[in-house]
């Protein structure tokens, strides 16, 4: 079939005629009224896209098909992490994702019986320490480790309100590691799910993630940073996610090249929290399916799935096991790693990466000439926009021009959780002092959520 001519005697349609043509089966309407899609990111979704606009379009250059199952483990005994860790990579796990509460972990005991030159593993310590950096660094010289650790003292900050220390011990502590970690993979990481998660939209996630990192670029610019990794939430607009991946990843190449540098973009995506629920939670997993779908296909390094059960239930083998068998499932038996470059030549893909790329890049400049990420982070510009955005987002669920099933329409009234709750799924208030005002992740139906297990 590759040598047929069966098309050979059609003649290529140009986007003018494609759009005469609908406007003429419209009788009359207005073509923009009927069929073209305002939506929240300030993008018009048309009903077709063309090959004469988006041909010579910038392309980002990664193998989509090497994706890596991940798994993530707070680590709080080594050796019980160790044998968690064991038994889910049995299981299928390629990748591992350690969450560190101390710098007093055994580095051995805690990957005892794991061969680390194949299992890429990252640690995201809730600290920074020498020590911790010391101890990886000795592991991969003789064990040749795939380590990359995540830490983001910026990203602290603007969670917690707080640096671990000061702007000056941070930033000195990091810059340290990119000095003693020759051999990890990463020393630094951004995480853009933060904005996300908190209600930005994905043109604020990219040009706060751009800005967040170009502060790095700037404190470090005399360093060798060899990769960053990005720390990315996926929600549910499917093609609008991967859009916002592969335009991720062309922000970062234009950006390290206006510094003569040359840094891998690493992405390690999750599912989003601000659209899962407690009642009827099985939606979840058809929720986190659609997500991690948009992981893969916008180009993500290491995929780690949210059990459908996280927000409400401990950590159980049960959840667990369906977290993986999900992305196994995408892997093994829907082919989501046999080909390159899946959405090349979408041009409907390419189109939404553009003008997310070029919205973003232009709110990135915005930033850079009031002053950068952390002076407006500081003066709570950043949150106070992205609560603006937040409640944009919630108005239309109010309104009924979005929903979640389950939860805004299609409810079931008999679904009683409040004797199911294991852990508390809303956010928690302590009052302590800050130096700035912290950005604060909230679910979309959390106030729903509550007045229901009230009702109960």
């Amino acid at each position: 079939m590759s040598n047929s001519k069966l098309f050979e005697n059609f003649n290529p349609t140009s986007a003018k005629a494609w759009k005469q043509k609908i406007q003429f089966e419209l009788q009359g309407e207005d073509f923009n009224d009927r069929l073209v899609w305002n939506s929240i990111e300030g993008i018009d979704v048309k009903p077709f896209y063309h090959s004469e606009t988006y041909l010579k379009a910038p392309r980002i250059h990664h193998n989509a098909s090497n994706w890596k199952i991940g798994y993530s483990i707070y680590v709080n005994s080594e050796e019980k992490s160790n044998l968690h860790a064991v038994k889910w990579i049995k299981k299928g796990a390629e990748s591992l994702h350690f969450t560190l509460p101390t710098d007093k972990i055994s580095i051995d005991e805690l990957l005892k019986n794991i061969d680390t030159s194949t299992v890429s593993t990252y640690f995201e310590p809730l600290f920074l320490s020498e020590k911790l950096i010391k101890n990886l660094q000795a592991y991969s010289q003789k064990n040749n480790s795939l380590f990359f650790v995540l830490q983001d003292p910026v990203g602290h900050l603007a969670r917690s309100g707080n640096w671990h220390e000061n702007l000056k011990t941070d930033v000195q502590k990091l810059k340290q590691s990119l000095s003693l970690g020759a051999n990890l993979k990463s020393v630094i990481s951004v995480d853009l799910g933060l904005f996300q998660n908190a209600g930005g939209s994905m043109v604020q996630q990219l040009a706060y993630t751009l800005a967040h990192s170009n502060e790095y670029l700037n404190l470090f610019r005399g360093e060798a940073i060899k990769s960053v990794v990005f720390k990315v939430s996926v929600g549910s607009n499917y093609f609008f996610e991967i859009a916002k991946l592969q335009a991720l990843r062309l922000l970062w190449q234009s950006l390290t090249k206006d510094y003569g540098l040359s840094i891998e973009c690493h992405i390690l995506t999750q599912p989003s929290y601000r659209n899962k629920t407690i009642y009827d939670y099985n939606i979840n997993m058809l929720r986190s399916t659609t997500e991690c779908m948009s992981a893969i296909l916008g180009s993500s390094d290491t995929i780690i799935n949210m059990p459908y059960d996280q927000l409400f239930h401990k950590s159980n083998a049960f959840g667990s096991r369906l977290s993986i068998n999900q992305l196994l499932i995408l892997k093994n038996e829907s082919y989501f790693n046999t080909v390159s470059n899946p959405t090349e030549g979408v041009y409907y893909i390419e189109s939404l990466t553009q003008q997310l790329a070029q919205k973003s890049l232009d709110l990135f400049k915005e930033i850079e000439a009031q002053g950068g990420f952390l002076k407006l982070l500081k003066a709570g510009n950043v949150q106070r926009k992205l609560k603006e955005h937040a409640q944009k987002e919630s108005d239309l669920f109010d309104q009924g021009q979005e929903g979640l099933l389950g939860t805004h329409f299609q409810i079931n009234v008999s679904d009683k959780m409040k004797s199911d709750l294991e852990i508390y799924p809303f956010i928690k208030h302590s009052a302590r002092k800050t130096l700035l005002e912290p950005i604060i992740p909230r679910r979309i139906s959390e106030e729903i959520e509550q007045n229901r297990l009230k009702d109960e």
